[in-house]
């Protein structure tokens, strides 16, 4: 499982992806698409059109790691930007991995 820690940044495409390929291809994305460093440290996930697949490029300090997700049924809440990226804190990132929902929404709390 990936710890994730407060100084660690996670960025998600919110854009679906061709999650065919691997390294190389999921590399290029971040650099093109999402304007980052793959080897920052940082977190980057990507999902498919179905949005029942995420993969999450990672680079560990020696080398880079690719982790891949499936759910069996269902699909990720997979969050909205006009931008194209949006950043998750450590605790929206771990829900959207277990397949919660990590949308904000109005009035959720009583008074």
């Amino acid at each position: 499982m990936l710890n994730v820690s407060g100084a660690t940044r996670v960025l998600v495409a919110t854009t679906p992806v061709d999650l065919r390929g691997s390294f190389n291809r999921l590399y290029g994305l971040v650099v093109e698409h999402l304007h980052g460093d793959p080897l920052s440290g940082n977190l980057f996930l990507f999902t498919n059109r179905r949005r029942n697949r995420l993969k999450i490029l990672f680079w560990d300090g020696s080398g880079l790691c690719v982790y891949a997700k499936r759910l069996e049924n269902g699909r990720f809440t997979w969050p909205v930007s006009e931008s194209g990226q949006v950043s998750l804190r450590g605790e929206e990132f771990s829900a959207l991995i277990h397949g919660l929902e990590v949308r904000a929404k109005k009035n959720w709390y009583r008074r």
